[in-house]
């Protein structure tokens, strides 16, 4: 099964039309959003695009093949406006023998990291800021941003399949990759 991964939309009807072209372009079955959908919170500028309605007319289109995990910038009423749910705190995916614990980032990270054993895999947006680390012992990977990204990275996701994440800009153009 092939895995579209992308974060931090916030609200962004624009960005969220180019991820979701790039998810029908990549023949991903599931979509994974790390968090942070509809709003953009009080610590960054509205994003180029900005409909959250919209983003919500867009993201119900897919609606059967989206999970989701809570971002910081949730809300129990973005759940009555989803047709999906939004408001767990993590969910765990299986790659190759390996845990994959997929999660916003503002609760479990690298400063306070859930217990995972060699080779499993953090997986958390939340910073806007590509990352690929296996410093603590379990790789810590993050997508960037949709919308919003930091640190002159590019808007972007990334795929899974048969153990391989690649990272890649809205255009689908690959820049990075991890092979379990």
């Amino acid at each position: 099964m092939k895995w579209m991964i992308a974060s931090d939309i916030h609200g962004s009807a624009l960005y969220c039309e180019k991820m979701l072209q790039a998810f029908v372009r990549e023949g991903a079955q599931r979509l994974l959003l790390l968090g942070d959908l509809l709003y953009h919170g009080p610590r960054n500028d509205l994003p180029q695009g900005y409909a959250p309605k919209e983003v919500i007319a867009q993201l119900s289109g897919v609606k059967e093949k989206v999970f989701c995990v809570r971002g910081n910038c949730e809300a129990e009423v973005d759940q009555m406006v989803l047709p999906f749910p939004v408001l767990a705190d993590y969910c765990l995916l299986e790659q190759k023998g390996h845990v994959i614990f997929a999660t916003h980032g503002h609760h479990y990270n690298l400063e306070t990291p859930p217990l995972l054993q060699p080779g499993d895999v953090l997986l958390h947006g939340h910073t806007h800021v590509p990352a690929k680390d296996s410093r603590l012992g379990f790789w810590y990977l993050n997508p960037g941003s949709v919308s919003l990204p930091k640190e002159n990275s590019p808007h972007s996701y990334m795929t899974l399949e048969n153990g391989v994440f690649a990272w890649k800009d809205l255009e689908g153009v690959e820049y990075d990759q991890l092979v379990l």
